[in-house]
């Protein structure tokens, strides 16, 4: 890793070079250089057909870090090449960044407290005012088709006409989990349907604000920022909103061991709800949140269908541990999915407390 750093514009000694973190996508590492410490990343080519449109976006990001502070937000500052450009071609055509690692903070494997969960909804909500703030106009869509589910489900459709007869130990649960997705499948056009009657509008999102991208302080008392920003690009706000619930108030995850089963958990929901309400509700109109719940019904399915047909297309896109892993995940999110269902009068009053005029 040695030449690709040297295209950096950073100078001084080059310390420990180590892995950094377990993403499933990119390649990531935590660099000692110039006396500070650097996140140096490797974006992944085969996910990301068009890695300078996500460095374009970045370095408009990390040009707002101003208003960023301004807002109690941290964006991690972004180290230009050597000839200018944000980030550094290595020589086998693989495209690097580096950016700054920040001090003293920390991920959390489950949120433990309704303060934790506050703190979420309002790192969100900081996010997400200040990315209403960057020039649109500007913006490139980094990676096409993201939560777009109808087209989620049309690729899951070609992928389980094309897949391999499955193992007998897997066949009961494929057939599970393939019976549960097609009972939901008008799941996939609840957004779009709502972005095409102008009942919600295109915003600008983090695209993947789950637990394992927000950072805390050293004690796990304060969020500071959102990272792995790769996917920052136009959006829906209730992608945002339904992932990050999806993701932090499930406090299984994504992977349970033994009996457990996944369930949303109601007292986090309505203190991220709050959170995000006390910073920014002022960007949601009554549209926004009348498909608030079916948005936190959708994207477990979305993620289900994402899982589901890697699996049947033999793993290419998740990194997984074992053969199998894909399809587990899917079941888990589809048991989310039913427990959310289950609890829909107790979220959707949540929903409106959250919201209700002050």
């Amino acid at each position: 890793l040695t030449p690709v750093l040297a295209g950096f514009a950073v100078d001084g000694p080059l310390g420990p070079i180590e892995p950094l973190g377990k993403g499933l996508i990119n390649l990531s590492f935590r660099v000692r250089a110039g006396g500070r410490d650097w996140v140096l990343q490797r974006l992944n080519g085969e996910v990301f057909a068009h890695p300078e449109r996500i460095m374009a976006n970045l370095r408009l990001l990390a040009g707002q870090g101003a208003r960023a502070s301004a807002l109690g937000l941290k964006v991690p500052a972004l180290v230009s090449g050597r000839d200018g450009s944000p980030f550094v071609r290595a020589a086998d055509g693989s495209l690097w960044r580096l950016m700054e690692l920040i001090p003293d903070a920390i991920t959390l494997a489950r949120l433990e407290t309704v303060d934790q969960a506050r703190e979420v909804g309002r790192v969100l909500g900081r996010f997400h005012r200040l990315a209403a703030e960057l020039p649109r106009d500007e913006l490139q869509v980094s990676l096409p088709g993201f939560h777009h589910t109808p087209t989620y489900l049309a690729l899951h459709l070609r992928a389980r006409g094309r897949a391999r007869h499955p193992a007998d130990t897997q066949r009961a649960a494929l057939g599970d989990c393939l019976d549960r997705l097609d009972a939901r499948r008008a799941l996939a056009e609840v957004l779009e349907g709502a972005r095409a009657q102008g009942r919600i509008a295109e915003r600008v999102i983090h695209g993947d604000p789950k637990l394992d991208n927000i950072l805390f302080d050293a004690a796990g008392a304060r969020a500071l920022a959102l990272i792995d920003l790769d996917t920052v690009q136009p959006g829906l706000i209730q992608q945002d909103l339904g992932d990050c619930l999806r993701s932090c108030c499930n406090r299984m995850g994504e992977s349970p061991e033994g009996l457990a089963r996944p369930a949303f958990d109601l007292g986090l929901g309505a203190a991220i709800l709050g959170g995000y309400a006390q910073e920014a509700a002022c960007l949601l109109r009554r549209g926004d949140i009348e498909v608030l719940y079916d948005s936190i019904r959708l994207l477990p399915f979305e993620l289900a269908l994402r899982f589901l047909t890697d699996h049947l297309e033999g793993d290419r896109y998740f990194r997984v541990d074992y053969r199998g892993q894909n399809l587990e995940k899917a079941r888990t999110q589809l048991d989310l999915l039913a427990d959310i269902e289950a609890k829909e009068p107790a979220i959707r009053r949540v929903i409106a407390d959250a919201f209700a005029p002050s």
